[in-house]
This record gives C-alpha cells, sequence and structure tokens, in this order.
C-alpha cells in the first residue's frame, strides 16, 4: 500500500514528468505521430494538437470515491523569461527568481485548492495520504508564460493584451493500493478574451484560475461518467 510518507516522496520524479511531458507537445507542435504504446505500458487514446492521452489497457477509474492531490511541479517557459527581461527596460520591472518562487507558491496553492473544491463537490472525499479506494493524482504545470505579469514595480505601466498567458497541464492518475499507473494526460491550454483588456494582477489570477477550473471540472466530469453518473 502507498504510505503518506510515500506518496509525498513521489513528489520528486515529477521533475522527470518535465522532460516526458515536452516530448509529445513538441511532437504535436511538428504534426509528428507519438508512439502508439509509452515506455511504461499506457496506450496513446488521443492526440490532437493540444492534447495528449495514454492510458493504461483495461484500466478503469469507476472504483474511486476518494483522491488524493500531490503538490503540483511548477515551471515558467525559461524562453518567456528570458525574452521578457531582454525586452524590459529597468531592473524593477525585469521578473526575478523571487517573483517565479512566489509565483510557484500561489498557483501551487490554488491548484491544490480548486481541484479540491470541484472533486468534493462532486462527492468525492479529498485524502491526504494513499490507499484502497484512493486515486493519486500527480499533477504538474509547464511552459507557463504570462503576457503582461505585474510586478507592482514603481512607475510601472498600463499594458493591454488580448490573452493573459498559456500553460501547460500534466497529470498522471495512480492507483493507491498498488502504486500503478493508469492514465497520463498533457494538455496545453491559452487564456483569450473577446475583447482587448488591461492586464494585471487580477486578470491574471482570473485566467489562471479559469484554466485550472476547466481541468478540475473536466477530470471530475470524467469520474463521474466512469461511475455511471450523469453529466450536472
Amino acid at each position: 500500500m502507498l504510505q503518506p510518507s510515500k506518496i509525498r516522496r513521489l513528489a520528486p520524479i515529477i521533475f522527470f514528468c518535465l522532460a516526458v511531458a515536452l516530448v509529445p507537445v513538441a511532437v504535436l507542435r511538428a504534426g509528428e505521430p507519438l508512439p502508439k504504446t509509452s515506455q511504461d505500458g499506457l496506450e496513446l487514446r488521443k492526440q490532437t494538437k493540444q492534447r495528449v492521452v495514454y492510458v493504461k489497457p483495461g484500466a478503469t477509474v469507476s472504483q474511486y470515491e476518494s483522491v488524493a492531490i500531490l503538490d503540483p511541479y511548477i515551471e515558467f517557459s525559461k524562453s518567456w523569461v528570458r525574452d521578457y527581461n531582454s525586452s524590459t527596460r529597468g531592473a524593477t520591472r525585469k521578473i526575478t527568481d523571487r517573483d517565479l518562487e512566489k509565483a510557484r507558491q500561489e498557483l501551487s496553492t490554488r491548484f491544490k485548492t480548486i481541484f479540491r473544491e470541484e472533486l468534493t463537490k462532486g462527492g468525492y472525499q479529498v485524502k491526504d495520504g494513499a490507499g484502497p479506494g484512493v486515486l493519486v493524482l500527480r499533477p504538474a504545470l509547464m511552459n507557463i508564460e504570462v503576457n503582461a505579469p505585474d510586478l507592482m514595480s514603481p512607475g510601472r505601466s498600463t499594458t493591454y493584451v488580448q490573452s493573459a498567458g498559456q500553460m501547460t497541464l500534466y497529470l498522471e492518475l495512480w492507483d493507491g493500493a498498488t502504486s500503478t499507473i493508469l492514465a497520463r494526460v498533457v494538455d496545453a491550454q491559452s487564456d483569450s478574451t473577446v475583447y482587448t483588456q488591461n492586464a494585471n494582477s487580477a486578470t491574471n489570477s482570473w485566467a489562471a484560475e479559469r484554466m485550472l477550473r476547466d481541468w478540475a471540472d473536466e477530470l471530475r466530469t470524467k469520474l463521474d461518467l466512469a461511475r455511471g453518473k450523469s453529466k450536472d
């Protein structure tokens, strides 16, 4: 059985997922087909320009009434940080490591809060550890770009954008009793608005929440359908 201490030790493995997840995204952008079977035995079930889904043959999630959510690994696009800082004048307007770490912590907390809310709404119990009947979620948010980050610097100018930015969800589903991987999903999303808006910390926050809540709602819906529950 996967105990709480062991489930916490799984978290550093998410660094390996960074390399694994970026491969499908890069391949999709190049229009190249992915392997029908992954190295860990999962079968390719879906491949689009933004989404990749691998599933363990014969796996089902209909038996799970509880979930455990690991802390998500958060990674901002290195090219975005480099390009933003090189095009920005003034040291106070550049993105620092401290800015990124603060953003990682906030996004990690928001991820777990939103997924907990949505899954609880569907009647699922959110556990701190694994065990029989517990579905373990191993997430990462990567390739994150914010088109107009609000760094709260003195004399900052107003910026108008049509999209707050983008990020990619990498999510693995594991059986909490046997430590068996059941599915892997990579989904790239970008926020877009129908009108040009002033970008600030509030609009950036709302955009991130919309994407996270959409992902959480979709997961809850998929789990409900597997258990024979109709969508509300």
